[in-house]
């Protein structure tokens, strides 16, 4: 039996990344050992783990995803070696194609081959980061004679974010696994199904949306904006399609296409919120988060959105109408919270004992 690691996605929903340091500090006794960070319309993913090093060096570093086309290729092994450098807990890079939503809207990059994009910068960063020199022509970009002057001691993994079959098998033969996100314990299943076996030291990571509160009213609320937008990105479009989701998802898409975002919104099932963005007690949340220790599983992080009773509860009114935290106060709730999400046995069994029958044992049908 192996140890499921668990790790906190950075920054916390709405809470100032300096407000941090106290909850990063007390991480490891909380139970977790990874700090995750995203990157779409919010915090950059490299800011806050810097910072977490800094405050913890004990923990691991781990990126989930950061979008290959926004930066070149040596900056990301320029930025994976130094953030490497910072932690003896170890760095995972993980890189993916995000959506137009984030490359183009935001940034103004076309969302050109995703997928060679993909490949092509994992490839990179295998030899980059074992300190090859790297000179040559790949199928969506040229570097010519990158090297770095001093190669990580640790050489970071990289995997890859992944939802469908060919960026999942893509992550696990070219690079050192992969991450996927937004689905249910009985989707994580399909997913499984597809890896098959994996080698020794690879690793499959899921990301789980948690809101714990007993509100379930409060928690579909908080959470129906956010599904319904991401939900009718293609790439997430059609990754509940092959899922088999894609009845259930078929007025809200329609409604998207048609402009009417807020229908979309209330066209999402409250089923669907339910199982994507998991919702109850600490304790109910941490039965649920569980069942995504399945065979296979390497690590679990949590990204966990506080209710606004929850920040009201540690704020106070400050000068010029502003906020100001209760420092302390704020530390050990959001601690005493994150202990009680975790889960108490946290041991998945090794990969090769193969996929559970049902829906992970679907044939895994569909394009990347």
């Amino acid at each position: 039996m192996t140890e499921v690691r668990f790790g906190v996605t950075l920054p916390l929903p709405g809470i100032p990344l300096r407000e941090h340091r106290r909850i990063v500090t007390g991480l490891v006794d909380a139970g977790y050992s990874d700090v995750w960070t995203a990157e779409g319309g919010g915090a950059d993913a490299f800011t806050p783990l810097a910072a977490a090093a800094a405050w913890d060096p004990r923990l691991r570093l781990a990126s989930a995803i950061v979008p290959v086309h926004t930066r070149g290729p040596a900056v990301l092994a320029q930025t994976a070696t130094t953030l490497a450098d910072l932690t003896a807990g170890g760095l995972v890079l993980g890189i993916g194609s995000s959506v137009p939503a984030h490359v183009t809207d935001l940034n103004g990059i076309p969302f050109d081959e995703p997928f060679r994009r993909t490949r092509d910068t994992l490839r990179f960063l295998t030899r980059a980061l074992r300190g090859e020199v790297v000179s040559g022509a790949f199928d969506t970009f040229t570097v010519r004679g990158f090297a770095l002057p001093e190669p990580p001691a640790e050489t970071p993994k990289v995997i890859l974010g992944a939802l469908r079959p060919g960026m999942l098998r893509l992550g696990f033969t070219e690079g050192d696994g992969a991450v996927t996100n937004l689905l249910s314990a009985e989707d994580l299943a399909t997913v499984r199904a597809t890896v098959g076996p994996q080698p020794a030291g690879k690793e499959l990571v899921v990301k789980v949306f948690v809101s714990p509160t007993a509100d379930a009213d409060a928690a579909r609320r908080g959470s129906r904006p956010f599904l319904a937008w991401i939900l009718n990105q293609t790439p997430y479009h059609a990754f509940h399609a092959w899922l088999g989701n894609g009845d259930l998802l078929a007025a809200s898409h329609e409604r998207w296409r048609a402009g009417d975002q807020h229908g979309a919104a209330a066209a999402l099932p409250d089923d669907v919120i339910d199982r994507l963005f998991i919702h109850g007690t600490p304790q109910q949340c941490r039965d649920q988060i569980a069942a995504f220790v399945q065979p296979g599983v390497t690590a679990v992080q949590l990204y966990v959105r506080l209710e606004p009773s929850f920040v009201r509860g540690t704020t106070q009114a400050g000068a010029g109408g502003g906020l100001t935290w209760r420092s302390e106060e704020f530390t050990e709730r959001a601690l005493d919270l994150l202990r009680a999400l975790r889960p108490r046995s946290a041991q998945g069994a090794p990969s090769g004992q193969g996929a559970p029958s049902g829906q992970g044992a679907r044939s895994a049908q569909g394009a990347r």
